[in-house]
């Protein structure tokens, strides 16, 4: 037997009764009413699968009650029964939104085939949407798993990285947590010079990396105290190559190995390994340069101590053009001075991208009352 509920609007009783008889007889449930304004009032209770109405009626006609009903139950199929006469009239109703229409006098058999398919066709369209909406799910779903997938491979490549730093210290214990420290440095100001989220990632990977060339580098030349000699710095030059050859065929760290070739270029096109100059160095690269030479100046070295601050900042502003690119040196001036001692303290642990982007607006804030000792140095 089905259950589905069907409203019948018509302000002849007669016609009301017959309509409500035959398909009640067919199994479905039947209410009346009158004329449209009661009609909306009955399916404002819902629970109808079916509007079945006549066109002429008093109060509200069948065409303003089907375009009130096309507003609020979209999914509500309207079947019209007209006369004769108002076939026009019946046109126009689908038009507006009418799923089908009958006309008076109507067959048994012709009325049962219109609700039928009437009813078929809304059981088609809350299939679909249903469907859509499980899809909808299901997508968000996985888009989630993807999400965390990503995520979880983000802190893998990390945990890769942070092996690369280690045998880097070992192997040159002389600038241990340099790469850190640097990457901090680099991260910094890419975001301050507005590097979208993905960009910055390979930079900062670059930045971390861009001496793993030196594993290829023999001890002699890597911890010779003193001054190398000419052959010695061919030698050491190499490092680049030797980290972009290694780096260049792992997926993830493609664009990282373009900053690991050109991170010795200089702007002004006397760096190596291939003179670059310019636009042509990566902006990663020009970014690095900066910070790189900022970690240098103020770390100790076995052969010198530490500059001031000031001292290695008046130094990158003077060879800003030269060895660094104008536009950088301008962003890297802007900045408070003090921020770069705070981040000095805070990069001494193991390489974290995600850490890297949660700790930028600690240390800012931190930055704004900076430590006497660290203000001296």
């Amino acid at each position: 037997m089905s259950s589905e509920r069907i409203l019948i609007v018509d302000d002849e009783e007669p016609i009301r009764e017959v309509l409500a008889s035959l398909l009640e007889a067919a199994g479905y449930e039947c209410a009346t009413a009158t004329n449209g304004a009661e009609a909306l009032a009955r399916l404002n209770g819902g629970g109808f699968d079916l509007l079945l109405s006549d066109i002429l009626m008093p109060v509200m006609d069948g065409l303003a009650l089907l375009r009130k009903v096309r507003e609020q139950q979209p999914n509500l199929p309207v079947v019209m029964v007209t006369a004769m006469n108002d076939i026009a009239t019946a046109i126009g109703a689908l038009r507006t939104g009418a799923y089908d229409y009958l006309l008076k006098p109507f067959e048994r058999d012709q009325l049962y085939f219109s609700v039928r398919r009437a009813l078929e066709h809304r059981r088609l369209v809350l299939e679909n949407q249903n469907y859509q909406q499980g899809l909808e799910r299901l997508v968000a779903e996985r888009t989630a798993q993807l999400s965390e997938t990503l995520r979880e491979l983000e802190f893998s490549y990390d945990y890769t990285l942070e092996a690369f730093g280690g045998a880097l210290d070992l192997k040159d214990a002389e600038t241990e947590g340099h790469c850190h420290r640097v990457t901090s440095y680099t991260v910094l100001i890419a975001r301050r010079m507005g590097v979208d989220e993905a960009t910055l990632r390979q930079i900062a990977r670059g930045a971390f990396l861009h001496d793993i060339g030196k594993m290829g580098i023999p001890d002699g030349i890597l911890r010779k105290p003193g001054p190398l000699t000419e052959e010695e710095r061919v030698v050491m030059r190499r490092h680049c190559e030797i980290g972009y050859q290694a780096l260049r065929n792992i997926p993830f760290l493609t664009q990282a190995a373009q900053i690991v070739l050109t991170h010795q270029e200089r702007y002004d096109g006397t760096g190596y390994p291939r003179g670059l100059r310019d636009s042509q160095i990566p902006l990663g690269s020009r970014i690095f340069a900066v910070a790189d030479a900022l970690d240098a100046m103020i770390s100790d070295r076995p052969y010198r101590k530490a500059m001031p601050l000031e001292a290695a900042i008046d130094e990158i502003q003077r060879n800003s053009g030269m060895q660094f690119d104008p536009k950088v040196v301008e962003v890297f001036l802007s900045m408070p001075r003090e921020i770069w001692l705070q981040y000095r303290r805070n990069a001494n642990g193991a390489f974290r991208l995600a850490e890297l982007e949660k700790e930028e607006p600690e240390v800012l804030a931190r930055a704004a009352q900076p430590e006497t000792q660290d203000s001296a140095r």
